[in-house]
């Protein structure tokens, strides 16, 4: 019998969202992507092998899945083409498994000279991979479409007025050279006998496979936190990356879904500029962060860039667990808190003199929260690669209780280290 999932990121992205995909993928026939694009780093270890997707999705590393990449995205196809033969160097074939909705919008050059150049006077902190800009194009309705792609003489009409517009954007605002023409056009027609008949009508797709009675997996990418409607604004990413997202970018609506499952870590990142009320400096932050060299270490998959790190924030995980309706969690790096003698959680903020026990609209105000904490013990013994429930210590059975009990969902799984066997159940 089908049974459909949705896996959201519900802290600021990072959460170790692949992973829980990778093991789910597994029960499902389809992996759809539902909203995002290139600036995501999914990254599964298998083996002695890292695989990181930024556009592909994340299950297609069991062969016999299908991957669909829904209208909701903004892509990068010379790129994606480039992610699915390097992965398939080290694994299974991808190309001839994913589908790509027609009404995908594209990312062009002139769209990740757009972010870096805007980037450079607003400092919001973007990977510069153009999404922000494909995403502003697309709601002024002057995007390219995938479906645009197939037709190489549309394309080209549709690609040399938006360029023009966009020289001037950057020679008169930003004081930057013209893009050519051709810099724009040639990585596309070397590529389209390869991707031009993977673009389809995937809404139409995926009811087929509905009334087949095939499972269906959703990922989600970046994190609830970082949602352009209900995340911290506007250090946020373009596109909804909440459950919001879904009936948009696949043309079906939330009634064939089944069960959403929320990531976590056991502690809290973020990546880029924006309010953090239990952001840690120093010594702590830097044994949480670890130093790079190390898979799990949090440097990001697709910048690089260190993550910042703090402590489990319980006022802004209800808030994305209210907004998504998550069903079951699922808590990723427990085994990161091994070493600590106490573990802080925040449940609630001191904003002024006033207590506020939700999560605010306001940047601004957020900026200004002071966490109220509550202290647990560690358990300074070792988890990583942890498989059963019963093996876990005492303090950190406590921990992930505690966790159940303050938002009111059950955990079903707890990640214990990089690797796709380091997971147990949790019950």
């Amino acid at each position: 019998m089908a049974f459909n999932r949705i896996v959201v990121g519900l802290q600021w992205g990072d959460e170790g969202k692949a992973k829980v995909v990778d093991v789910l993928a597994s029960e499902a026939e389809i992996v759809v992507r539902f909203q995002g694009g290139a600036n995501a780093g999914h990254t599964v270890v298998i083996g002695d092998i890292k695989y990181v997707f930024h556009l592909v999705p994340t299950g297609l590393l069991y062969p016999h899945k299908l991957g669909v990449i829904g209208g909701g995205m903004v892509v990068d196809l010379p790129g994606l083409l480039e992610e699915a033969q390097a992965l398939e160097s080290n694994g299974p074939a991808i190309l001839n498994r994913l589908f790509i909705s027609e009404r995908t919008h594209l990312i062009m050059k002139y769209h990740k000279l757009w972010d870096e150049y805007e980037d450079e006077r607003k400092g919001i902190g973007t990977t510069k991979r153009g999404i922000g800009p494909a995403y502003t194009d697309k709601i002024a309705r002057k995007g390219i479409r995938a479906i645009d792609f197939c037709y190489p003489n549309h394309f080209r009409t549709l690609v040399t007025a938006h360029l023009q517009e966009k020289n001037e954007l950057f020679t008169r605002i930003y004081g930057k050279p013209a893009v050519a023409l051709k810099d724009v056009l040639e990585p596309y027609e070397s590529i389209r006998n390869l991707l031009a008949p993977r673009i389809t009508n995937t809404a139409v797709l995926l009811e087929k496979f509905q009334k087949e009675g095939k499972s269906i997996l959703f990922e989600g990418a970046q994190g609830s936190l970082l949602d352009i409607d209900w995340g911290t604004y506007p250090f946020v990413t373009s596109s909804n990356s909440t459950v919001c997202g879904i009936p948009g970018s696949i043309g079906l609506g939330l009634r064939m879904i089944d069960e959403v499952i929320g990531v976590t870590k056991a502690y809290t990142t973020r990546v880029g500029n924006g309010p953090f009320p239990t952001e840690l400096f120093g010594e702590l932050a830097d044994l949480i962060r670890g130093t790079g060299h190390n898979i799990g270490d949090e440097f990001g998959a697709t910048t690089g860039r260190p993550r910042r790190c703090g402590w489990l924030d319980l006022v802004a995980l209800k808030h994305s667990i209210r907004m998504n309706g998550v069903n079951k969690l699922a808590i990723t790096k427990l085994d990161v808190l091994d070493k600590l003698p106490e573990i802080k959680v925040c449940v609630k903020y001191l904003y002024k003199d006033k207590e506020l026990e939700h999560f605010p609209a306001a940047d601004y105000i957020l900026s200004e929260c002071k966490p109220v904490y509550r202290t647990y013990p560690g358990w300074q013994c070792p988890t990583r690669g942890l498989t059963n429930q019963k093996d876990l210590p005492p303090g950190a059975r406590n921990y992930i209780n505690m966790i159940i009990e303050e938002l009111g969902v059950p955990v079903q799984m707890v990640s214990t280290g990089p690797c796709r066997q380091d997971q147990l159940t949790f019950s």
